[in-house]
């Protein structure tokens, strides 16, 4: 029976390849990212190397199935799981707000070490409003409610604070710009959490703020959008100013409008991004103020009030004034039939949808979790099919697209640890100039450089150095490196020919 069922998944994944061979099968740049959750309470009062070695053990298994980005949520509820000298600590991290971690650690910065080593990203993903969750009994004295209380209100029996007010958004502002300034992120994260989600036998109640910072709006609802608008504008201001190269994304709800609101809106019947959670997305998008946009499309194809096909067409048309990617549900995608295979899930033609359409560059998996446990052969489709080679992640031209410089003293060099590739870093003019990643390309002797092709990418690393493996000891091979800057801009190739010996060298 096992085998049975293997020689199926076979016919299946060989299926999806020759059916998404007309498209980019295997684009050499991609986002995959991953989100790791705090909230879901994974780490609460997890003793500090077991959560240290859980978190390895997860980056270790999404980097063996193709992931070049992690999310990891540091601020759920106006806390930290970083040092701070804002916010206490996540009840989420020690079991109780303000405790710190015995023994002392910083999960924000081992994430970040952790990340880079392996060569990936790591987004610092935060909640912006949010401040007392319902399962959080007490808050610390260190938490901003017990110095600002006027600036919170109580909604859906959770605590927020009030957009309506400039001193919320200079709070965040400054959380934000305390985050980029201390550590070594590659972008600012927020999820579809702006104004809540509607409690219908509740108003939001901002009465106060209405009447005092109404700046001549009449109608509420577009008060509040702008606030919302007002505090991307901000953070990403902050974030630009700090660190030029650290970008800023969102992951909004799935829907923006629906047609029955908006004629340019989605064949949907849904909660709405702009109408209920006062997030306009697009104005975003098209204003340059954020960096990447990841809508939350969580739903199946064929959903009836929000089908993934109708979704994702419709962000891959009108979400393209900056790098698009799809927030992908591992559990619903794995428990859903296909419409046209019900005896298989719906992973397959999600992603054949997905590499169809050229304005959407990549996905993003909720949850990490999910991914690293494989549900529904998930994780093995990730590495054997659709992350088969490894992927460098979208550029940002609109930030910055001057390449690095070359890198130098190319050479393989027998070691005790055996034979090593080594070059030494391109000169930088400055820090968005720098060389911090790499990637190693080999080709067969007699083969074309092809660059393009990631089938030849063998390592994408921040050190200077690639272990070459041992082989006959006759068969030439040229070994091609470049390097990357923060933001992805690729320098131009060096090559070097090199016979991979068998034998140990004395």
């Amino acid at each position: 029976m096992k085998s049975k069922v293997l020689l199926i998944w076979l016919a299946m994944l060989l299926f999806v390849a020759g059916s998404v061979k007309a498209q980019t099968m295997h684009p050499k740049r991609e986002f995959r990212g991953a989100w790791i959750q705090c909230v879901n309470g994974q780490f609460q009062g997890m003793p500090t190397e077991q959560m240290k070695a859980t978190l390895i053990r997860q980056l270790d298994n999404l980097k063996g199935a193709g992931i070049n980005a992690i999310i990891f949520q540091v601020r759920a509820e106006c806390d930290a799981l970083y040092a701070s000298t804002y916010e206490p600590w996540s009840r989420f991290l020690t079991g109780l707000q303000g405790k710190a971690p015995q023994p002392g650690w910083d999960p924000l910065r081992f994430m970040v070490e952790e990340c880079h080593k392996r060569g990936m990203e790591l987004h610092a993903w935060i909640n912006p409003y949010r401040a007392q969750t319902k399962g959080t009994t007490a808050l610390s004295p260190m938490h901003p409610y017990n110095k600002y209380p006027n600036l919170f209100v109580r909604y859906g029996g959770q605590l927020y604070f009030d957009p309506g007010y400039p001193e919320s958004r200079a709070y965040i502002c400054k959380i934000v710009r305390d985050i980029v300034s201390r550590y070594d992120i590659d972008a600012i994260h927020m999820d579809d959490y702006f104004y809540p989600y509607p409690n219908p036998e509740e108003e939001f109640p901002d009465n106060i703020s209405f009447a005092a910072y109404g700046r001549g709006f009449t109608n509420k609802a577009d008060w509040r959008r702008d606030n919302v608008n007002v505090l991307i504008k901000e953070i990403h201001e902050t974030v630009r100013s700090c660190k030029p190269w650290v970008k800023f994304g969102v992951s909004p709800f799935g829907i923006y409008r629906n047609r029955k609101s908006d004629p340019n809106g989605s064949d949907t019947n849904g909660l709405q991004n702009y109408d209920d959670l006062y997030a306009d997305v697009l104005l975003w998008v098209n204003n340059g103020w954020v960096d990447y946009n990841i809508p939350q499309i969580y739903w199946e194809i064929g959903h009836p009030a929000a089908d993934y096909d109708k979704l994702i067409r419709w962000w891959a048309r009108h979400s393209a004034a900056r790098p698009l990617f799809i927030g992908q549900d591992v559990v619903r995608t794995v428990t859903k039939p296909d419409l046209k295979n019900p005896g298989q899930h719906q992973m397959l033609a999600k992603y054949n949808l997905q590499r169809m359409l050229p304005t959407v560059q990549g996905s993003c998996q909720w949850y990490a979790a999910a991914v690293v446990e494989n549900k529904g052969n998930y994780r093995e489709v990730l590495a054997n099919v659709y992350h088969k080679y490894p992927a460098l992640i979208p550029a940002s031209p609109f930030i910055d697209k001057e390449a690095p410089g070359k890198v130098k003293k190319l050479k393989p060099v027998w070691t005790a640890d055996g034979y090593i590739l080594f070059w030494t870093a391109p000169k930088a003019k400055d820090e968005m100039d720098k060389a911090v990643r790499y990637v190693v390309y080999r080709f067969n002797n007699d083969e074309k450089v092809n660059l393009n092709d990631p089938s030849h990418i063998v390592e994408i690393t921040t050190n200077t150095f690639y272990k070459l493996p041992y082989e006959n000891g006759k068969t030439k091979y040229r070994y091609v490196v470049t390097a990357l800057d923060r933001l992805h801009n690729e320098s131009k190739a060096v090559k070097k020919k090199i016979k991979l010996l068998s034998l140990i060298h004395i």
